[in-house]
């Protein structure tokens, strides 16, 4: 018995001596590994990032097909259980009538009609990874229709311009973030380093932006873009836009940290061996607290994507035939519409989706990145 409580003993021992040696980095992914909802929130992260990616591998048909015939189309339901008993994955036919009344669109399901969901078929052509192909996940025999997601009120096919639409909101996110960390960090640095002119200068401008009211701000320099312009150059002034008021909040921190640690010995050290103020705020200083810029990226990308989605939602971020998930909500405006057609609502359900699995990754690499945590 004493020889297994001394070898429990020594195993907590060395147990305690790899936790006191271990890196910060290595102990912020210990503790982020045991945030369970932060685990489930960067698997569905990475699994909507998948699917932005292979969007056109995915999709079943061309992001601006339209289906006249299919206006406002309820989402197909495929199934594997006919008449006679189970079968491969199908769908069944449907039929386009006319209420007698109102003469309104009326879709009906004909059973009589049913086409396979095939798997890998050919279907129009892309690129992807420098590679052009016509290959594609799911498809049906025409005259058969696949809309899992519905279809919208020019009949185009929801679940193919959700995915396209993933691509312009999830990267307008990163891009818009990474353009304020660097202003965030640079002005931050500058300030909190040089202080006097350039501190004052720094804080006055930040001062300023602040105390504008965000969304008329964002509102009023996005209805000075042009509307002739192309959509790419759109696209980069909505990304500029949403970076010019997101860098305020961490420059004060970048602030506040480099007044704390520009008097520290290695800093010193730095200077009298003849490095630059640039290099000394680049390589020494900001690593200081690279676990707080971290987490304030995480948490920084939800706030720019539901910037682009209520921008292009009101009509002045991004406009058709540009696709994007606040482009696409545009049509979700009026309750009679969302009452009569819920499935135009799905680009909002995957606005939530992400923002709370961004919160959740960050909460988990926030409480990763306590010190005082074990």
């Amino acid at each position: 018995m004493s020889t297994g409580h001394e070898e429990t003993a020594a195993g907590a021992q060395q147990l305690d001596e790899r936790y006191f040696v271990a890196s910060s980095w290595t102990l912020m992914r210990r503790r982020f590994l045991r945030h369970r909802l932060a685990l489930v929130g960067g698997v569905v992260l990475a699994v909507i990032y998948l699917l932005a990616v292979f969007a056109d591998f995915l999709a079943v048909s061309e992001r601006d097909r339209r289906y006249p015939e299919h206006l406002y189309a309820p989402p197909t339901r495929v199934r594997v259980v006919h008449q006679d008993g189970l079968r491969a994955p199908f769908v069944y036919g449907l039929q386009v009538t006319r209420d007698p009344v109102t003469r309104a669109k009326v879709f009906t399901i004909d059973r009589g009609q049913t086409y396979p969901v095939r798997f890998l078929v050919t279907g129009y052509e892309y690129r992807l990874f420098g590679l052009t192909t016509r290959l594609h996940l799911l498809g049906v025999d025409e005259p058969g229709v696949l809309f899992p997601f519905g279809t919208d009120s020019l009949g185009r096919d929801m679940l193919t311009r959700v995915l396209h639409g993933a691509r312009i909101s999830l990267s307008i996110g990163l891009v818009g973030v990474a353009i304020s960390f660097l202003l965030g960090c640079l002005l931050g640095g500058v300030s909190g380093f040089f202080g006097g002119p350039a501190d004052m200068l720094v804080q006055r401008i930040i001062e300023f932006l602040q105390a504008l009211p965000t969304i008329p701000l964002w509102m009023a320099l996005a209805a000075a873009v042009p509307i002739e312009w192309p959509a790419l150059r759109v696209y980069f002034m909505i990304t500029v836009i949403l970076s010019v008021i997101g860098w305020t909040g961490l420059a004060r921190v970048v602030r506040g940290k480099l007044l704390q640690l520009r008097t520290e010995d290695y800093v010193t050290a730095a200077a009298i061996g003849g490095a630059n103020s640039l290099k000394i705020i680049l390589r020494h200083l900001l690593p200081g607290f690279m676990s707080y810029l971290i987490v304030h990226l995480t948490l920084a990308i939800p706030y720019m994507i539901l910037g682009e989605t209520a921008l292009s939602f009101i009509g002045i971020g991004l406009r058709p035939p540009v696709v994007s998930w606040g482009v696409m909500l545009q049509q979700a405006q009026n309750v009679r519409t969302i009452s009569l057609h819920p499935w135009l609502l799905i680009p909002g359900l995957f606005v939530v989706a992400v923002v709370l699995c961004f919160n959740f990754v960050g909460d988990g690499l926030r409480d990763a990145a306590d010190p005082y945590r074990r």
